[in-house]
């Protein structure tokens, strides 16, 4: 799938991601780990809605 392609939407994703766990674990609270998680929720969503978006843009219908 072409919309897959874009090595640096996917990139951004995962290293936002481990930002926001590296940062959980340097704290250490479980408010830290929730919020890493809400904030990984949402990149996830993101990335799923930029992806869909490309994948309609891209749809020869």
């Amino acid at each position: 799938m072409e919309a897959l392609r874009d090595w640096r939407r996917h990139a951004a994703a995962v290293a936002s991601v481990a930002v926001a766990f590296g940062v959980a674990s340097s704290l250490g609270s479980s408010v830290a780990y929730y919020t890493a998680a809400l904030v990984t929720f949402t990149i996830w969503m993101a990335w799923f809605v930029l992806t869909a978006v490309e994948v309609i843009r891209l749809a020869d219908f």
